[in-house]
């Protein structure tokens, strides 16, 4: 009951319950844009949030992400285009329904199946994120310099094909972080006497740069998408029956969903796929399935809604993203002097307890703002792609600016843009370096600490049995992650001419 109070004194003694019905609206929005994936929309406002109080700040953008994974499903049921990369799933039966004169009840079932994944994402995440924090209380600094490396370690499951791309993302990362002045020393360090590098580089200017700008210039060469068609589409809400049908495949939905939300890397898209998967493998109605199944479109978007609030269960209780939405809503906390993990619970618990009730508004203003907004969502993808991409750009430029009025900020954005850009055309990760950024200054100041404490000796880490624990995981996820891609390579060999 205590934590209800904080939670509900948060929200109403800040406007955080009006930036939960504006991060949705916005999440809609964006989401609804094919290409604008939810980390994208979050970042687009993170540089407003500077001038928030933190609970309004993060509940803004936690409200953002719940309403963008609702918005990709609008492109992908209207157009056959997913609106962000979880709405794919959607557009196999989704957009079939829209053939057959459904789309405003596939919208519908879109729309009801998203509120009942993410209020169950928003239990889970109540219930494993405390206890977990609990148990990281116990840390020491050689135990937080271990979990910032498991945290790297992550990056094994968001290279893609190539483990070797990632760590040279993650590389990459480390290095942005150690710009500034050094956290014991003093000392100045890569900056090339420019005083405005001396408190180093934000993380919110390389995600806004790494997620937003680059998107800008891929898109720039990319052929438009198809346009919505000018004919009425009225949401139609499942009438009782319906629901019945419906209740498996959101239970399926639900399930995989937690499983893939807490686990680092995996995410909506592959909780869409493997939820439309198992609904089919369970249904009564399998052959239905790629031919407008309302259970092909109830699974995927009830599953990448759930992950909205189990992706951050990671977040909250150790400090480690492992999503790039939850990595945006990091920069979030640390715009704020906030440090997501075991001690946000201690310092700062009117945050985390208004983050869990702005969620829960965000949910029911979800549906709420759902019922009335898809006419202007399909006036806004029917708007030129210059147009668009003019707006977000301003968006980007004016947001960033109005953190410190610092065109040179505006510069470092620019310049991860384009190292974004150049990191898609190579195919190597962006969210790797992003959790390079991250969790360079946890890594090294608790290293650092750590020899300090010990006078130089790096058997420190090998003594304190948490931070042992940690290494010894990293270790074996990395091992996994060589011995897979090892194995990959091996059963699909190069064809020779």
């Amino acid at each position: 009951m205590h934590e209800i109070a904080v939670g509900w004194h948060a929200l109403t003694s800040t406007w955080a319950i009006p930036a939960a019905f504006l991060g949705v609206v916005w999440g809609i929005f964006g989401g609804a844009l094919p290409g604008i994936s939810p980390s994208i929309a979050m970042a687009l406002l993170l540089p407003f949030t500077y001038g928030l109080d933190p609970v309004t700040a993060v509940v803004l953008l936690g409200s953002v992400y719940i309403g963008a994974e609702y918005g990709g499903s609008i492109p992908a049921i209207l157009i056959n285009t997913p609106g962000t990369n979880s709405a794919a799933a959607t557009t196999i039966d989704g957009y079939q329904m829209k053939q057959r004169g459904q789309a405003g009840l596939a919208l519908g079932i879109s729309l009801t199946s998203g509120l009942v994944g993410g209020l169950f994402g928003l239990v889970m995440l109540v219930a494993l994120t405390e206890p977990l924090a609990r148990v990281a209380l116990a840390f020491t600094p050689p135990a937080y310099f271990a979990l910032g490396v498991l945290g790297l370690s992550v990056i094994a499951s968001l290279s893609g094909k190539s483990l070797i791309r990632g760590l040279i993302a993650g590389l990459f990362g480390l290095m942005v972080a150690t710009v500034g002045t050094d956290p014991v020393s003093g000392v100045a360090r890569f900056t090339f006497g420019e005083a405005d590098l001396l408190s180093g580089i934000k993380p919110i200017l390389i995600m806004v740069g790494l997620f937003a700008v680059s998107e800008i210039m891929a898109q720039l060469l990319e052929p438009a998408w198809e346009q919505v068609s000018t004919s009425s589409t009225r949401l139609q809400l499942p009438d009782w029956k319906l629901w019945k049908r419906l209740f498996k495949p959101q239970v399926i939905g639900s399930a995989i969903g937690t499983f893939e939300g807490v686990t680092p890397g995996a995410g909506g898209t592959i909780a869409a796929f493997l939820s439309y998967n198992e609904a089919r493998r369970w249904s009564k109605h399998p052959e239905e399935f790629g031919r407008g199944s309302p259970e092909g479109v109830a699974a995927p978007e009830c599953a990448n809604n759930v992950v909205t609030g189990t992706a951050l269960v990671p977040l909250l209780s150790l400090g480690i993203p492992g999503s790039n939405s939850a990595a945006v809503l990091l920069g979030g906390f640390l715009i704020h002097g906030l440090i997501p993990g075991p001690m946000l619970f201690q310092s700062n618990p009117d945050v985390a307890y208004g983050l869990y009730a702005g969620l829960f508004v965000a949910n029911i203003a979800m549906l709420l703002v759902g019922l009335v907004i898809l006419t202007p969502c399909i006036w806004l993808v029917n708007r030129p792609r210059p147009y668009l991409l003019a707006f977000i750009f301003a968006l980007i430029v004016s947001g960033v600016y109005s953190i410190e009025q610092s065109f040179f900020q505006v510069g470092i954005v620019l310049a991860a843009g384009l190292l974004g850009y150049v990191m898609r055309r190579l195919d190597i990760p962006v969210l790797p370096m992003v959790l390079g950024v991250v969790l360079g200054f946890m890594m090294e100041s608790n290293y650092r600490r750590s020899l300090v404490l010990s006078n130089g000796d790096l058997r420190i880490f090998l003594d304190d049995p948490v931070a042992l624990g940690l290494l010894v995981t990293a270790a074996a996820l990395m091992a996994f992650s060589l011995w897979r891609e090892r194995r990959g390579a091996v059963s699909s060999p190069v064809e020779t001419r």
